[in-house]
């Protein structure tokens, strides 16, 4: 049956146009950072595949600082990715898509973390039913410093927002 499924999402990335897509662009804190996220609509819910470059080296926390990387990676309620404090960058993307007010895992806009190899490269192919392509569409797609804890509410603890993109329609 996996294999199966897995033959039915690569089929929809080689044969299918995405709903919407985000184009990732670096922050101030990691101005390098560019990327695409790819949302296709598939039974009951929605595939995500995205490609990023450029991210941080990734390094361990320690007892006195947190890691960088692997990397938070979520949909936010907002719809800009404006600086504003470029020590704080784009808390204009408001907290994690939440349509139905459920408490931190289990937010619709939580998606898995983003590791990345030792040239900043990653790359990410999942499937949700969290919510569909057009329920995502003008809302903000953030990349987080720090890998999501998945406990601590509301967000997570994913620390300083590295790059932002705005989900479009194609």
């Amino acid at each position: 049956m996996r294999i199966r499924n897995l033959n039915y999402f690569s089929s929809i990335i080689l044969s299918r146009a995405p709903y919407a897509k985000a184009e990732l662009i670096g922050g101030p804190l990691a101005p390098n950072i560019k990327g695409m996220v790819y949302f296709y609509p598939v039974h009951q819910g929605t595939l995500v595949v995205a490609e990023v470059y450029h991210l941080p080296t990734m390094v361990p926390g320690t007892s006195t600082s947190p890691p960088i990387g692997p990397f938070g990676f979520h949909i936010h309620e907002g719809n800009t990715c404006d600086v504003g404090d470029p020590k704080e960058p784009f808390t204009s993307a408001l907290g994690h898509f939440n349509p139905t007010g459920a408490p931190h895992p289990f937010h619709a806009g939580d998606m898995p973390v983003l590791f990345a190899d030792k040239n900043g490269y990653a790359y990410l192919a999942f499937y949700t039913d969290r919510f569909t392509p057009q329920q995502v569409v003008n809302r903000a797609v953030i990349i987080h410093q720090n890998p999501d804890d998945y406990r601590s509410q509301p967000a997570g603890k994913a620390g300083l927002r590295l790059a932002c993109g705005i989900i479009k329609a194609i």
